[in-house]
């Protein structure tokens, strides 16, 4: 037994030791940010930014590790949000039926992460552009299945009142307990991509990704590691749409619009594909935009309702400059700056 503890604790400590300091006092902050932050900013800022986040690193786990575009991430996160409605309690007192939160929770996220699954088993039989045409037509799909089916899904109207448990005696619907619980959500989602990313699956899935070829002649399954990872960003999808549903106290046919569907697409390509961290940060601009666009667009003398076009623009912006995203741009910048270095001083040339 004495022979283990130092070994352990050791390495624990190498392991805070590998996380950037820029990591640790951002951290902090979002710990602190109830203290000098305002409702509106805790609840729709932040929170919205990380269920976003949350929805948007699904796919980057698809595009950025497995080299698979999905547009269905936003449906899977929505199906999640009908099946807690309806199994759950909602101002639908006729089709919700009521269940308990350990129960309806759980449930809605196994089906909304096989219904994830079952769409990329056929999926994954395409490539390409291919792949996004399938996931786009499964998402068009559901949304007017959604719209016309009244006995289920209750049309046009959808649920009202999906409003999350009141545990521990807290109304996690209020903006401080709401920021933390998505705040939870997103860090576990985070660390639980990362993790993946370094697991032998992860390797494999990335190795997949690079050259599928040979690692079909290495003895890996190509078919069956792109399956599993549509069912684990299935899962954190899944999370991110009941939060989703939770904020909005509501879920409705235009949850799974085509238009929110392609927002989650730009929300990852704006971050990057590339890092975990990167739809988390494409998905504080989109909201940042969304929210203040049309103050923007009246001080220009414009509609408000043409926020889209802001966002359209930003989302042109930094695809032209950077097909990796901000995070491309700011790698860019660090490689530069490197440039200009003197190798011997360590200055500027």
């Amino acid at each position: 037994m004495a022979d283990v503890m130092p070994t352990t604790a050791p390495g624990k400590l190498i392991l805070l030791e590998r996380i950037p300091p820029p990591v640790w006092v951002i951290g902090l902050v979002l710990l602190v940010m109830p203290a000098f932050a305002s409702n509106f900013v805790l609840y729709q800022i932040f929170g919205w930014s990380f269920i976003l986040g949350m929805i948007a690193l699904s796919l980057m786990v698809l595009a950025g590790y497995g080299g698979m575009v999905s547009l269905i991430q936003m449906t899977v996160g929505a199906l999640a949000g009908y099946v807690v409605a309806i199994l759950g309690t909602s101002g639908v007192t006729d089709i919700s039926l009521g269940w308990p939160w350990w129960l309806h929770i759980p449930i809605a996220i196994l089906i909304a992460t096989l219904f994830g699954t079952l769409v990329g088993t056929l999926a994954v039989r395409t490539e390409g552009i291919y792949t996004i045409m399938i996931t786009l037509a499964i998402a068009a799909a559901f949304f007017y299945f959604t719209r016309q089916n009244y006995g289920i899904f209750n049309g046009y109207t959808g649920f009202n009142n999906v409003i999350p448990p009141r545990l521990f005696g807290i109304d996690w619907r209020q903006s401080v307990p709401f920021y933390y619980l998505t705040l939870g959500c997103a860090a576990l989602s985070y660390g639980a991509v990362v993790w993946m990313a370094r697991t032998p699956f992860g390797l494999a899935l990335q190795g997949v990704r690079d050259n599928p070829r040979r690692m079909s002649a290495l003895g890996f399954s190509v078919t069956a590691h792109r399956i599993a990872a549509y069912a684990f960003a299935s899962v954190i999808a899944a999370v991110g749409g009941i939060l989703l549903v939770w904020q909005n106290a509501q879920v409705v046919p235009g949850t799974a619009g085509i238009p929110q569907v392609i927002d989650i697409l730009v929300i990852a390509v704006v971050g990057g594909l590339r890092r975990p961290i990167g739809p988390f940060i494409g998905a504080i601009i989109y909201t940042v935009l969304s929210v203040f666009s049309s103050d923007i667009l009246h001080a220009f003398g414009m509609s408000g309702e043409r926020f889209k076009l802001v966002i359209g623009l930003g989302f042109l912006a930094v695809v032209f400059f950077s097909p990796d995203g901000v995070l491309g741009l700011w790698e860019k910048y660090k490689a530069r700056r490197d440039e200009n270095r003197d190798p011997l001083l360590g200055g500027g040339r």
